[in-house]
């Protein structure tokens, strides 16, 4: 049997972790069943793609300037994982916890979320990130991937919410003690 080194391997055990990753974020729970999220691997192409916007959009506000650390943080990851959300109410009766009296009401404000659209959300990416913290793949939650993505349209027109987890192997995890 041949030598095999594992720096040879790593970008395909990335991209084996990001596809159990999309596995557990589409079966994790949904509220009644209905599921709105969008879910994608993006390779080093497309992480290029994101990064450059990332850099615009450090640019265009104070409150973004993160988004260069962010985005020069990515380029050395091989694959991220996108998640994303539609905002469609569920037709709850009496939930309320959107701030509306009921689904009727919040549907007159659709860029208004559904809280059970960002609740899945937030499971799906649970779901996702511990699946990668099992396989020892080093990850990171970030808003300023999604907020790129989203611009990008990456997702579709429809989709609203996004968030991106980019995942590494390397010997220190290149997401923590970021300048």
């Amino acid at each position: 049997m041949p030598i095999i080194s594992e720096t040879e391997l790593r970008a395909e055990n990335v991209l084996n972790t990001a596809k159990q990753m999309i596995v557990a974020a589409r079966t994790a729970p949904k509220a009644r069943g209905v599921d709105n999220l969008e879910i994608v691997i993006a390779d080093h192409k497309e992480i290029k793609i994101i990064a450059q916007k990332m850099m615009e959009l450090s640019q265009t506000d104070e409150a973004f300037a993160f988004f260069s650390r962010d985005a020069t943080n990515i380029l050395k990851c091989d694959y991220l994982v996108l998640i994303g959300t539609r905002i469609k109410s569920l037709g709850l009766k009496g939930c309320n916890l959107c701030g509306f009296s009921n689904c009727d009401e919040k549907d007159k404000n659709p860029d208004v979320p559904c809280v059970f659209n960002t609740n899945d959300l937030g499971i799906a990416i649970g779901s996702a990130v511990s699946v990668a913290s099992n396989l020892r793949v080093d990850n990171r939650v970030m808003f300023s991937v999604g907020k790129a993505a989203l611009e990008l349209k990456i997702l579709g027109e429809d989709v609203k919410i996004i968030f991106g987890i980019p995942l590494s192997i390397s010997a220190k995890n290149i997401f923590f003690d970021r300048k």
